[in-house]
């Protein structure tokens, strides 16, 4: 046994992992009404309740019936809510109160029940999806009539068509099924006794739905509905537990569609099909030359058909052809399909003899498929149809006269040309001009070519001239060729230009795409990436887009949205909204919120939901089909990871920023706490001493101690200093006060300000003669002296001099403190005028919190100057150069 049979299906696990956390769902089914799926869910609702299950009743519909009203009187009854339609209420199953009550097992009757317009969703079954999502268990009752797959059978078996269906993936994906059976001779003794209509609706039923035959046979499905149910899980286990050996695989059933009404019953009959024979279907759409000149109309319907398939279960696709038979078979060999499922409307008296239909041309040409017709002589049924012909365009003269026009110059051509050839060479000259008319306007100019060529070749060049007559043999067998060539030029170049112009518009989309994602991959911020988005699915689907994201109190705040975007009414907000929340494609051409003029697709990675992509679907002269929705998919995967990126950009940066922050912040705090808690202990500490003398100090003891707090209060006060100036330059609040200072005036300042930290060290002061006046801030550019000197004298030994250089050159004023420290390396010499660099450096460093050469170089910039860090004399040691403009001119 090979490894992978002693595993279970991965295809199970995958669907028992999407069924996690969903509620369980039980059908009560039955075959027709009044055989008691309702008496038998409250009697089964009574069993879980004795066991300890908490039970509620959703929604009931008791009609009157005694004996089930009976069943009511033990269990809680959740409220009902109010829909307004047409000035009347209607009672709705309330969604949201059950999912506020929250309730172990809730009771919902009438599976298949249509809800009144303005309810949350067209149908009760997607409420309960809802229910079932929240992760509450569902009970439920459905008669077999209502599974969309055998519509048109109930129809043929009971004479009636039944409005209200839902899709048979609904009841496959239930969890368990009941089936309530009663034999026909007791729900006819019931229906007679009154227990199931009253006795007026009794009688009517009687005459239609509740014949005997009639009962037989929904009896017979509801069995078989029930006993294909059982089976698909029996199947489950068996992959769930790694019973059996691994599948074969399977074939598979195609089924044409098309806009014909005919389809929706070919694509029933399919469905029923491939259920019964356990295999995958796919429905196809072949887009052929045809189908491209179809009306907006026909056009919807095909979109109808198709969402039809795709609800039923079927793999939906859509492929270009030129041959619609030829396109079938190929796919069909392609797929592995093994069958074929066509349409055969009610034969046509107005076909042409010799057209086949697509049945006919299949069983003639897919020798080795198996065909399958399905016919219906309903009232959807539409008449027999030939092989698809092209439909004629709107008319316009403008082709038509262009063609006169070549065609002229065409026989003025073959005028010249006719004393040197023949006349089957004056032919080409009019083929060529078919050639051209048929590539430049299409089909149908080119079918009025052909004609008119061979008209004007007839008459102008044949024997006798002048007259459509033609009396010799071979010139008629030259007219009848050419006409016939005509035909055939014609009708290839004008099928060429519509291939063409199919072709042009799929590289449009395609180019528009990779426009798209180029400017999506180059999009820096958010703001880029969704303008980029809903501009480019506006120009493409020749509509209204927006992108949107929750705002306050739930509603959908508008990110982008093309020029002509108004607000959103409130049935488009409530669709944004339920997308938004549940993830899921919801408003226009939807099972959700459809009414709504908007259709919303949610945006989300793995990380979660982003945003709510939406276009304006009313606005458009067709319905959304499945090409659009494809390109709004695949614009919508684009813009999800641009907007991925630049969100992950935005965390990583901010990821940055605050952990560099957290590290200088603690450094800082560290820094400041030392510097400033060093000359508050001393100053306190002296200040402590002085306080408790009691005479013990002599008076040099007691001025040392006044002379020590003065100069750790000096300290202090340039630590505070440097915060507020560098508090006032970060927020640009510092402005220089502007006046004419004398350079040996601000080094003077500046000394005396560091005299007791120089304690005998050496400053020596070299100033230029006739240096000119400056206009600065005489306090800032003292400060920014005193900072550099404090720089040099900690970095430097204390037996070496810190020299002082003023000279003028080209109009500025430079001012150098120079030390003979160990230097600054070449790489850090821009680095330490930033905040806090000394912070970065760690341990080990002079104290300082590193603001002082940053405030240097603020005050600098603002007074229009430069700072800038050099090798000091001989290499050694470090230069500070200020530069200052004499004009005085600030930045």
């Amino acid at each position: 046994m090979s490894p992978a049979a002693t595993r279970p299906s991965p295809e199970q696990l995958l669907k028992d992992a999407r069924r996690a956390g969903r509620g369980r769902l039980k059908v009560f089914l039955g075959a027709a009404p009044g055989v008691g799926k309702t008496y038998a869910m409250l009697r089964a609702a009574h069993r879980a309740k004795a066991d300890g299950i908490d039970v509620c009743v959703g929604l009931i519909e008791t009609h009157g019936r005694l004996e089930t009203e009976a069943q009511l009187a033990d269990l809680e009854r959740l409220p009902r809510a109010k829909v307004e339609y047409r000035g009347r209420t209607f009672d709705e199953l309330d969604v949201e109160g059950i999912q506020k009550r929250r309730p172990q097992l809730v009771l919902v009757d009438e599976f298949a029940h249509s809800n009144v317009t303005g309810a949350r969703h067209p149908k009760r079954y997607q409420d309960v999806d809802d229910l079932l999502t929240a992760g509450l268990d569902v009970w439920t009752t459905l008669n077999v009539q209502h599974l969309d797959s055998l519509n048109d059978v109930i129809a043929r078996i009971t004479g009636v068509t039944v409005r209200e269906t839902v899709p048979d993936e609904v009841l496959d994906g239930a969890d368990e099924i009941e089936l309530i059976d009663l034999p026909p001779e007791d729900l006819i003794r019931r229906l007679k006794d009154g227990k199931v209509y009253v006795p007026e609706q009794a009688r009517q039923a009687l005459t239609q739905f509740f014949g005997q035959g009639s009962l037989t046979a929904l009896r017979e499905l509801a069995l078989r509905a029930a006993a294909e149910h059982i089976d698909s899980q029996l199947l489950e286990f068996k992959a769930r537990h790694a019973v059996d050996e691994p599948w074969p695989t399977r074939e598979r059933l195609l089924v044409c569609v098309n806009e014909q009404d005919i389809s929706r019953t070919v694509v029933r009959a399919a469905r029923r099909i491939a259920e019964h024979r356990r295999i995958p279907w796919i429905a196809v759409h072949v887009q052929t030359p045809r189908a491209l000149s179809m009306s907006d109309e026909a056009h919807d319907r095909v979109e109808r058909n198709l969402r039809m398939a795709q609800r039923l279960g079927a793999d939906v696709i859509t492929v270009p052809g030129t041959d619609l038979v030829e396109s079938l078979v190929e796919l069909a060999r392609t797929r592995n399909a093994s069958q074929i499922v066509v349409g055969r409307p009610q034969p046509s008296r107005w076909r042409w003899p010799w057209t086949r239909s697509i049945a006919a041309e299949l069983m003639r040409r897919a020798t080795p498929l198996d065909i399958t017709v399905v016919t219906w002589s309903g009232p959807e049924a539409a008449a027999s149809e030939p092989l698809p012909r092209p439909r004629l365009p709107a008319p316009s003269w403008k082709p038509y006269a262009a063609t006169v026009l070549i065609c002229v110059g065409a026989t003025a051509i073959s005028q010249v040309l006719d004393q040197f050839v023949g006349l089957l060479s004056l032919g080409v000259v009019f083929l060529l001009a078919v050639l051209v008319v048929a590539v430049r306007f299409g089909l149908f100019p080119a079918l009025f070519a052909s004609l008119l060529s061979s008209m004007l070749y007839n008459y102008l060049f044949t024997e006798p001239r002048f007259s459509l007559i033609v009396h010799d043999r071979d010139d008629f067998a030259a007219v009848v060729s050419f006409f016939l060539a005509a035909l055939l030029v014609g009708n290839l170049g004008g099928r060429l230009r519509q291939q063409i112009e199919a072709l042009r518009t799929s590289t449009r989309r395609a180019q528009e795409q990779a426009e798209l994602s180029r400017r999506l991959a180059s999009a820096l911020e958010q703001r880029e990436v969704v303008r980029a988005t809903v501009e480019h699915l506006a120009n493409t689907l020749s509509t209204e887009a927006v992108l949107m994201q929750p705002g306050a109190e739930g509603r959908l705040i508008v990110m982008a949205g093309s020029g002509n975007t108004r607000p959103l009414e409130e049935l488009a907000q409530a669709a944004g909204r339920w997308a938004w929340e549940h993830e899921a494609e919801a408003g226009a051409s939807t099972d959700t919120l459809p009414a709504s003029p908007w259709r919303f697709l949610p945006l989300a990675t793995a990380r979660g939901k982003l945003a709510i992509l939406g276009v304006n679907a009313k606005q458009r002269p067709r319905e959304i089909d499945e090409e659009d929705l494809r390109l709004m998919q695949s614009v919508g995967d684009l813009a999800s990871l641009a907007l991925e990126r630049t969100r992950l950009a935005a965390d990583l940066e901010s990821s940055r920023l605050t952990s560099e922050t957290e590290g200088l912040r603690a450094a800082l705090l560290s820094s400041v706490s030392h510097d400033l808690r060093t000359p508050l202990v001393s100053v306190l500490g002296a200040a402590e001493a002085l306080a408790s003398d009691d005479g013990r100090l002599d008076d040099g003891a007691r001025r040392e101690l006044a002379a020590h707090v003065l100069e750790e209060a000096e300290r202090l006060n340039r630590f505070v200093q440097n915060l507020l100036d560098m508090t006032r330059l970060s927020y640009g609040k510092l402005s220089p006060r502007l006046d004419a200072c004398d350079v040996a005036e601000l080094v003077a300042g500046a000394r005396r300000r560091v005299e007791r930290q120089l304690a005998g060290r050496t400053l020596d002061i070299t100033i230029a003669s006739e240096l000119p006046l400056i206009r600065v801030d005489a306090v800032l550019i003292e400060q920014v002296l005193v900072n550099l000197l404090d720089n040099a004298m900690k970095y430097s030994p204390t037996d070496s001099p810190v020299r002082v250089e003023c000279r003028a050159e080209k109009g500025d004023v430079r001012i150098s403190v120079i030390d003979r420290g160990p230097g600054i390396p070449e790489a850090d010499r821009e680095k330490v005028f930033d905040m806090f660099y000394r912070v970065k450096q760690g341990d080990g460093r002079a104290a300082g919190t590193g603001l002082g050469l940053a405030i240097c170089r603020g005050i600098v910039a603002a007074h229009g100057g430069t700072i800038r860090v050099s090798a000091g004399t001989d290499g050694q040691g470090t230069r500070m150069e200020v530069r200052l403009p004499v004009s005085g001119s600030p930045s």
